[in-house]
């Protein structure tokens, strides 16, 4: 078989089948797996959700992940944020000619791993290869369904007036990680992408308290952006805690010298969670026996103050409105 992938492997002949056997029917392989047009799959009791998500990340390997790890993450971590169990996944990809086959194999066992741990079965999918320069590498499509646990229900517009905010990590890492794995500025710092599967830590909330109103995963635009969305779906006002927002030092440095906010850097493994404020230490010590939110953090409140908008409080005690993102937000990650 050849060492890239051409054309041939995209006409649907020989050359697909062996692709799929050799690749994704290796690493993908379950009960549910699909030869046919579509897959069969036993259906949850009470409601669903789904969704579907596109990932055209660049470098497609990057420290603490690839685009393969990312497409399962983004997806599982969007139907965790709905209160569901991810069940199904379909992918799609649309790979670039010549792209180099043990990339793809690499790909596709990051993806395989990351669904065990999440619990999510792969069970159909596409391969489309499109001719040299027509795409960058590789891009992939992933669509979710997963069953919402009874008597959850969070949404951005749920946001009540003296709900407390929590993030359940230090914010910024997966931004910075892209923008420093592009090489385009010279600077070297020890950053790893967060990039996490977070049922499992959403589950863990959850069987805590289910008196959560909302949860979003802090992806392109980061917390500030989530933070924005929330205060407008809600018509309510946050306020922010500058001191109590948890960045690492690698990414404030990184920060620091090009002059960017931490708040509107990716994220890919942490989560916003809004609650009530009685349940937020326990929400805090949950998360903090969790995997991937040891350093998980209460950064400030819901109020009924100048609704739409977010405030910051700094460290010296004055009070700054957060600019709302707008324009291209740098890095560009997708």
């Amino acid at each position: 078989m050849n060492n890239t992938v051409t054309l041939a492997h995209g006409a649907g002949g020989k050359q697909t089948s062996e692709l799929i056997d050799r690749v994704f029917k290796a690493h993908f392989d379950n009960p549910y797996l699909t030869a046919d047009d579509a897959a069969v799959l036993d259906a949850p009791k009470g409601k669903i959700a789904m969704t579907t998500d596109g990932f055209i990340v660049s470098p497609a390997f990057f420290p603490g992940g690839n685009i393969g790890k990312l497409s399962i993450c983004g997806t599982v971590n969007d139907l965790a944020c709905m209160g569901a169990q991810p069940l199904y996944l379909s992918c799609a990809f649309v790979i670039e000619e010549g792209f180099p086959m043990d990339k793809l194999e690499e790909i596709a066992a990051a993806m395989a791993k990351t669904a065990a741990e999440a619990g999510v079965r792969i069970v159909s999918g596409d391969t489309k290869v499109a001719g040299k320069g027509q795409v960058d590498g590789v891009f992939i499509t992933t669509t979710g369904v997963g069953q919402i646990l009874d008597g959850v229900q969070t949404s951005g517009a749920d946001a009540r007036p003296g709900d407390a905010i929590i993030v359940t990590g230090d914010v910024g890492r997966h931004g910075c990680t892209i923008l420093l794995a592009r090489d385009e500025f010279g600077i070297e710092a020890d950053v790893t992408s967060d990039c996490a599967p977070l049922w499992g830590t959403v589950n863990a909330v959850l069987n805590t308290t289910k008196q959560v109103h909302v949860i979003r995963d802090a992806t392109r635009g980061g917390v500030g952006t989530v933070l924005y969305e929330i205060a407008g779906q809600s018509n309510v006002g946050v306020k922010l805690d500058s001191a109590a927002i948890p960045v690492a030092p690698e990414v404030k440095g990184v920060c620091g010298m090009l002059g960017l906010e931490p708040l509107y850097l990716a994220c890919e493994g942490r989560l916003v969670i809004v609650a009530p404020r009685e349940e937020a230490e326990k929400i805090v010590k949950t998360l903090r026996q969790c995997p991937y939110s040891g350093n998980a953090a209460i950064i400030g409140e819901i109020t009924d103050e100048q609704p739409g908008r977010v405030v910051m409080t700094t460290e010296i005690g004055a009070q700054t409105l957060l600019p709302q993102p707008g324009g291209e937000l740098l890095p560009r990650i997708c």
